[in-house]
């Protein structure tokens, strides 16, 4: 059925979002408030999928706003009783929010994930290993249950330091690694200290997600040469689900859109974008009944392309998620996103790791990125940014080490503005 859904034609897949939104529609209300108040006067069911954009967006501040619970997400449709499974986002700039899956939600979170699965070729035969935390935020743990579900023999790397990590790896044969961008980065780096060849180690993929290095080509290449392995991207987000998956040729992902219905707001307009234009990606989950998201703005920004060669018909975004809408800075008159300046410090492979600042300096935006470079030239670097952005950026060198390494989620822009 995957296969079906994937090579729908626009007309077929059509019909099939409508009777999957008008099925939640039947499933959530009136029990979900949230929804029920902000779908007040909404004639149901929806005649057709233009009738969507008679529906409210849905904004995380809302989200935010607890109906008494202890920080539970507003959008549950039940009582907390209900639930199975606890997980929050990362705060990184927000207060975490909570968000509660059924069991039956849970497994339509694994039907996401065979997409992802099927992206990075996993089988029965691999044996994936999970680099990250088990803690609250929810991380790999719908993939942990996935790739179980599909016969692999897993191995948790939680609470292990990178260089038990690495040994472990060697040990258990792993083939599949699951991990942030940052943190395969930074498995290599202590690798190469160790004097331990992780091209050896047998990893023949490691899926990545939590940032978006993952479809960044001089990320991806630094990542794919150190390892001598596939990566694959991944988008999700607790709130929303595993909603993105990679492209056979790592340069962007398909929307997964038998389990989502995308929407772009042009930056230009704040209407539909067109075909490549710069927009925001909203995104209203089809099978997720018991923390429904209808509508909901993302943040994340991306340039559709609906007409492209692929086999997935599904709508395909080049270069993945290129940045949020909050991180966009105009420095000077240009236009910059976190994500064009770690494409180009990455393209130079002496620089260990790297950090950028924003800060407002008589009203305007400043930009400074402090580098780890073993050659210590940070003006052929800045020489790179003012040629391939236009603008004159302040680089500077600082010791090796100096610069915070992440497993989870990389913090490398410093938002002072």
């Amino acid at each position: 059925m995957r296969r079906q859904h994937e090579s729908l034609d626009p007309a077929a897949l059509d019909a099939h979002q409508l009777g999957r939104l008008n099925a939640l529609l039947d499933r959530i209300l009136p029990e979900n408030r949230f929804y029920a108040d902000k779908l007040a006067g909404v004639s149901r069911p929806l005649r057709s999928l233009e009738d969507l954009a008679q529906l409210p967006f849905t904004f995380k501040e809302e989200l935010l706003e607890s109906r008494g619970d202890p920080g539970y997400a507003a959008n549950l449709t039940f009582s907390p009783e209900k639930y199975a499974r606890f997980h929050q986002t990362s705060g990184t700039r927000r207060r975490p929010l909570v968000v509660l899956d059924t069991a039956e939600d849970w497994q339509w979170w694994m039907d996401c994930w065979d997409y992802v699965l099927d992206a990075a070729d996993v089988t029965e035969r691999d044996v994936a290993f999970m680099a990250f935390s088990f803690g609250p935020f929810i991380g790999f743990w719908t993939a942990h249950d996935a790739v179980v579900a599909r016969g692999c023999l897993v191995v948790p790397g939680g609470g292990a330091s990178t260089v038990a990590r690495l040994e472990l790896l060697r040990t258990s044969q792993a083939t599949v690694i699951f991990c942030t961008p940052s943190y395969a980065l930074h498995m290599a780096e202590v690798a190469e200290q160790r004097q331990i060849d992780v091209a050896s180690l047998g990893v023949r993929a490691l899926v990545l997600a939590g940032e978006p290095g993952g479809s960044i080509p001089a990320v991806r290449a630094r990542i794919e040469a150190a390892w001598q392995a596939r990566a694959v991207d991944h988008c999700g987000a607790t709130e929303v689900g595993a909603w993105g998956f990679a492209d056979p040729y790592g340069e962007g992902v398909h929307i997964n859109e038998a389990q989502f219905i995308p929407e772009f707001l042009s930056l230009a307009t704040g209407g539909p974008a067109e075909e490549g234009e710069l927009s925001e990606l909203v995104l209203t989950a089809l099978g997720r009944y018991g923390c429904p998201i209808i509508r909901y703005r993302t943040g994340d920004l991306a340039r559709p392309k609906w007409n492209h060669d692929s086999q997935v018909r599904f709508v395909f975004l080049e270069g993945g998620v290129l940045g949020r809408s909050d991180d966009m800075m105009i420095v000077r008159g240009v236009n910059i996103f976190p994500s064009a300046v770690e494409q180009i410090v990455r393209s130079f492979p002496e620089v260990l790791e790297y950090r950028m600042t924003a800060y407002k300096y008589e009203e305007m935006d400043q930009l400074v990125v402090e580098i780890e470079d073993r050659l210590e030239q940070p003006l052929r670097v800045a020489e790179e940014l003012r040629l391939r952005l236009g603008l004159k950026v302040d680089v500077r060198c600082v010791p090796a080490g100096s610069l915070p390494r992440f497993e989870g989620k990389g913090a490398r822009f410093v938002d002072q503005r």
